[in-house]
């Protein structure tokens, strides 16, 4: 009996642990690295790079852990891409409108002067075949792109000196990427691509006299406001500030698929969340901005952006004719744009002037 009990036993556990193994073996970690184009913990897309690596730990139970770098701790600021689709990290956290010498229609997955908003943006990507074509367009480089984070509608800008007309904005040196760039530069100005740890002693050096990076939450962070205390809004240049986290297609394959679950996951969710709290962050800064330190919150002069929008109309004419994706992108983004308008200009923008 007792001999027979013990076999049985035996036997179970026997049973139990060759049923477990596949389960440990799953359950091993996977360890990634994330390099971002930001300065550590920045509010804003620094704080979403550091959020999606901490849900996808969480929602994975320790099985895909990511350290997070910041810009310049192991490759600069816009060499992000370039390190997910060579191996050199497996993820990165970043924005998209870096890559326009790569691939031109890279800028619409950020945003584009006078184009869509937060809201209007995500339901392109979502629902409107943007997210199809931002695949297409990466896959080349190795990479598999989300929206990870928002920072919302961006501000025009800070400036040293104050803008009185389209006139004063001639000759200025502006750290400025992306499209909204090239308007600048056709209007008059030299864009800059100074990296985000750099615009205030850019500022302070008299390398650059302006400069636009998000909005109040971010930009406060940055301390711009002690040497360009003139603060421009509407943000036409950035109507919209969507962070993409990249994946290495190699890494991704790799991934099960309740992982690749998790990490779209996290991604979606920072997107969400971002948006929410910068909405918070940005009205404390801009009241604190205001309030303490300050800064002189002043609208473009109207000579200038109705200068900015007929220039960006060939910006993004052109574009579309640089390559055949440029031309699908663009082609869908404006489409689009065009659709949803007449539903914005009833809706938000009607409810906000009558809301007063």
């Amino acid at each position: 009996m007792t001999t027979r009990r013990t076999f049985t036993l035996g036997a179970t556990f026997a049973a139990a642990g060759a049923l477990a193994a596949p389960s440990i073996a799953t359950a091993q970690t996977v360890k990634w690295r994330m390099v971002t184009s930001w300065p550590k913990r920045l509010p804003g897309p620094g704080m979403s790079a550091e959020r999606i690596a901490e849900r996808i730990r969480a929602l994975s139970a320790g099985r895909l852990d990511i350290a997070v770098s910041a810009a310049g701790e192991v490759v600069p600021a816009f060499g992000v891409l370039e390190a997910v689709g060579n191996g050199v990290a497996e993820i990165g956290h970043t924005a998209s409108f870096y890559w326009q010498g790569k691939m031109p229609a890279s800028n619409f997955f950020t945003t584009v002067p006078f184009g869509l908003t937060p809201a209007e943006h995500v339901a392109w990507i979502d629902a409107g075949g943007g997210q199809a074509l931002w695949d297409a367009l990466y896959a080349p480089f190795g990479v598999k792109p989300f929206m990870g984070g928002n920072t919302g509608v961006c501000m025009g800008g800070w400036f040293r000196r104050e803008l009185k007309s389209l006139a004063d904005l001639r000759g200025l040196k502006l750290r400025s990427l992306g499209l909204g760039g090239e308007v600048y530069r056709r209007l008059g100005a030299t864009p800059q691509t100074t990296p985000p740890a750099e615009i205030l002693t850019s500022l302070q050096s008299g390398v650059i006299d302006g400069a636009e990076f998000v909005g109040p939450g971010t930009d406060i962070a940055l301390g711009l406001y002690r040497v360009a205390p003139f603060y421009y809004y509407p943000g036409f240049n950035k109507p919209n500030g969507t962070g993409e986290c990249i994946v290495a297609l190699k890494a991704w394959d790799a991934l099960s698929a309740d992982l690749k679950a998790i990490v779209a996951h996290a991604c979606a969710t920072e997107a969400g969340y971002a948006l929410a709290e910068m909405e918070r962050l940005n009205a404390q800064a801009l009241a604190a901005l205001i309030a303490d330190h300050g800064v002189k919150l002043v609208a473009f002069p109207d000579d200038l952006v109705a200068a900015a929008r007929k220039e960006a109309d060939g910006v993004l004419g052109e574009l579309s004719s640089r390559d055949a994706i440029s031309g699908r992108v663009h082609a869908s983004y404006a489409d689009f744009r065009t659709r949803v308008a007449n539903w914005s200009r009833v809706s938000i923008e009607a409810v906000l002037r009558a809301r007063g």
